[in-house]
Parts: structure tokens; C-alpha cells; sequence
């Protein structure tokens, strides 16, 4: 595009912003400005667009003029959404993915008990963080498999007697998890 110069004196709007204003000074690729609140501001030469150069704006954005184009780029469009409602209880999860290839870089040489240690002692630093942190709501998610996991962590839970469990959202994460509610003493 053959783009004029812009010029001391020229009328020129800010790109991204609600600005505009008379070129007072160039220097470089700096161009200072006096807008239209007798502010002096700097802007570079890529971010200010002439006024006056509406014919070839019309060739670049179609039929829009140019205060389109710049209110386009300043107001964000509306989005009509229903935003699902939540109980206080849901807003504080902490999930903890159990699967071996998530807590080691690789399980290779590992053995099935190895790696039901490492899982078990993950939940077990889990569980205190959260019981110490006083976090409600923890997530195991431990997949299904054989089953193995998921009773080694319901056991591990039922010692504590603060702590209730349930399977947890079949729709969020199929059978593989286990919902952890922590209850919190007073003190």
C-alpha cells in the first residue's frame, strides 16, 4: 500500500486506543501528538494512522470507516452465555492425577508395588497438605484398572476421622476417582 507520510501538523488516530490528535513532532519512529484534551503524547509511527487517509482505509477495511474500525478494536463483543451455577464446596478442588507417568519422569524398573508406594505416599502428602492448608475438597484420581489403588486409598482414608469419601463425579471423571472431604475442626 502506498501510504502517505504523516506530516507535522496532520490529524491522526491511535490504533488499539480511543485517541486522536495533531502531529506536533517526528523524531525517528516516534511521533508526539497534542490530543484533543491538550495532552502531549508519544506513540510510534506503526501505531497512529492518519485521519485524512480514509479513501485508503476503504481500501483495506471495505465499507467501514475509520471510527469502525477503531471502535471495533475498542469495544469487546458481548458474549451471551449461561454461566453454571456452583456450590462453595465445588470452587475449591484440588485434583491429584495419580497415574505412575504423571509422578515419575519414566516407570521404567519400577514394580507394581514401587509404584503403588510412590502413589500411596503421594496421597498421604496430599491429604496432609490439604488437611493443613484447611482445603475442603480433594479429587484422587487414580483411573480403574484392577481396583488395587482405589482400595488402598479407601483404607488409607478411613483412618482419619475427620475425612469422608465417595466416588467422585461420574460425569467430570468416569470410575477412576475418589472425592475427599476434609472436615474442618474449629481452632
Amino acid at each position: 500500500m502506498n501510504k502517505e507520510m504523516i506530516k507535522v501538523g496532520d490529524k491522526v488516530a491511535v490504533l488499539d486506543e480511543p485517541i486522536e490528535g495533531v502531529v506536533l513532532k517526528i523524531e525517528k519512529q516516534e511521533i508526539t501528538i497534542k490530543t484533543s484534551d491538550d495532552l502531549m503524547m508519544t506513540f510510534f509511527v506503526n501505531e497512529v494512522v492518519k485521519i485524512n487517509e480514509m479513501n485508503n482505509l476503504t481500501d483495506l477495511f471495505g465499507s467501514k470507516s475509520l471510527n469502525d474500525v477503531l471502535n471495533d478494536k475498542r469495544e469487546p463483543k458481548k458474549r451471551s452465555f449461561t454461566k453454571e451455577k456452583k456450590s462453595k464446596k465445588d470452587e475449591y478442588v484440588v485434583e491429584v492425577d495419580l497415574h505412575i507417568e504423571k509422578l515419575v519422569p519414566s516407570s521404567k524398573g519400577l514394580t507394581n508395588f514401587d509404584m503403588l508406594n510412590i502413589q500411596m505416599e503421594t496421597v498421604k502428602r496430599q491429604l496432609e497438605f490439604a488437611i493443613k492448608n484447611r482445603i475442603p475438597k480433594l479429587v484422587f484420581i487414580h483411573g480403574v484398572g484392577e481396583g488395587v489403588l482405589k482400595s488402598e486409598i479407601e483404607y488409607f482414608l478411613s483412618r482419619y476421622d475427620n475425612v469422608s469419601f465417595q466416588e467422585a463425579n461420574f460425569r467430570k471423571y468416569g470410575l477412576g476417582a475418589t472425592e475427599v472431604y476434609i472436615k474442618q475442626s474449629l481452632g
